[in-house]
């Protein structure tokens, strides 16, 4: 059986309130708008839309920590690791301006490690920290928040064929599902007495001792795919149109996020066309550094 992530229905919800077609098409453009940009003068304000929805979203603190710790220390991680070797910036800017170098005592087979600090790269590692947050509050918040009985419905609303909308409903739930199924199956192990707390060893080690875990979960994700597979065929999916159960309808507040939306990604497109939202790091630094 697919089941979903751990949506419910909130009072004080900013997203349920709109219409989830309407909601989408408002996530898209604001995507694809925050990728104009690599000023942070310019990601500030999409960081400020995506912190607003978050605090009005009703999703607690509890129900998404643990995704959103993973997400936010996902980005954290790179946002440091793209200032401590400045790679991904160099497309940017060609002229750094050294604040500190700092090297280690020792070296190892005639290298000696190196951090280089530069202004550009403490500027492109905080852009990259904006724009991806931005991205990444606005992206955790989907599964927690649209209605997963709507999925289908709501991709096939924005003009896509069912067997899509029916593909990407399929997609939304196959992750919790398959989490599911490798909870109960570790659950089944431990009461025969599989201990896994107890893996020693190397990488290679430790994956082929989790043989009892992966094999009947991905033997029973093909069993249910097949399953899945056989109910659409008896149903006749794919012969001609489909009926949903549930019927959406847009009213003004949805069309106001729409055309929101779309002005916010119109509007970035113009200023990128402009020469507006390039890389930029404030003079005051760079004659910081140089001085």
């Amino acid at each position: 059986m697919l089941v979903t992530w751990r949506y419910r229905k909130r009072k004080d919800s900013l997203i349920q309130k709109f219409d989830p077609r309407a909601w989408l098409i408002f996530y898209a453009c604001f995507l694809f708008a925050t990728l104009t940009f690599w000023d942070v003068r310019y990601l500030l304000p999409f960081l400020v839309i995506a912190l607003f929805t978050l605090f009005t979203s009703g999703v607690t603190c509890k129900e998404m920590r643990r995704a959103f710790l993973f997400i936010i220390g996902f980005v954290f991680f790179f946002a440091v690791l793209t200032f401590l070797t400045g790679r991904g910036g160099s497309e940017l800017y060609k002229e750094e301006h050294l604040i500190r170098e700092l090297k280690a005592s020792f070296s190892i087979l005639g290298w000696t490690p190196t951090l280089t600090i530069t202004v550009e790269r403490a500027f492109f590692a905080l852009s990259q920290l904006v724009r991806v947050s931005s991205i990444a509050i606005m992206t955790i918040l989907i599964p927690y928040s649209l209605n997963p009985a709507l999925y289908g419905i709501a991709f096939k609303g924005l003009g896509l064929p069912d067997k899509f909308a029916y593909a990407m409903d399929l997609t939304m739930r196959f992750i919790p599902t398959f989490a599911r199924d490798f909870q109960l199956t570790m659950d089944a192990q431990r009461a025969r007495g599989y201990e896994l707390e107890k893996f020693r060893g190397g990488l290679i080690e430790q994956v082929r001792k989790m043989g009892p875990i992966f094999v009947p979960v991905t033997i029973h994700a093909i069993i249910g795919s097949e399953d899945i597979i056989d109910a659409m065929d008896l149903r006749a999916f794919g012969v001609g149109p489909r009926t949903w159960l549930d019927v959406l309808e847009r009213d003004f507040k949805d069309r106001v996020l729409i055309w929101f939306g779309v002005a916010i990604l119109v509007g970035s497109i113009l200023l990128g066309l402009f020469g507006y939202g390039k890389f930029w790091v404030p003079d005051v630094f760079i004659r910081w550094a140089g001085g």
